[in-house]
């Protein structure tokens, strides 16, 4: 069989936004084929696949909507993961 899944990850120091990285990975077979980071501001593809839908998606609309994932995704829930983590130590 054959498996394909993306994952969406937030990493921070602080609750700043400047602090905050989000990333957008999609794997197929265990292997990433493409991956949005914020610190970089677009897709980057790492095998032919991946390649062609990088280039697609950061000529369209896709890359625009990632890019407020930062904010609207990672730097609405640091408090609650900050305040979650530090309640539990």
């Amino acid at each position: 069989g054959f498996l394909h899944y993306a994952v969406n990850s937030c990493e921070f120091n602080s609750s700043k936004l400047n602090d905050i990285e989000y990333t957008q990975s999609y794997y197929y077979n265990k292997l990433e084929i493409v991956r949005f980071s914020s610190s970089v501001g677009k897709y980057v593809g790492y095998t032919e696949f991946g390649i062609k839908n990088a280039e697609s998606w950061n000529n369209g609309p896709e890359v625009i909507a990632r890019r407020a994932q930062k904010e609207s995704y990672c730097f609405r829930n640091v408090g609650v993961f900050t305040e979650s983590a530090l309640t539990k130590s």
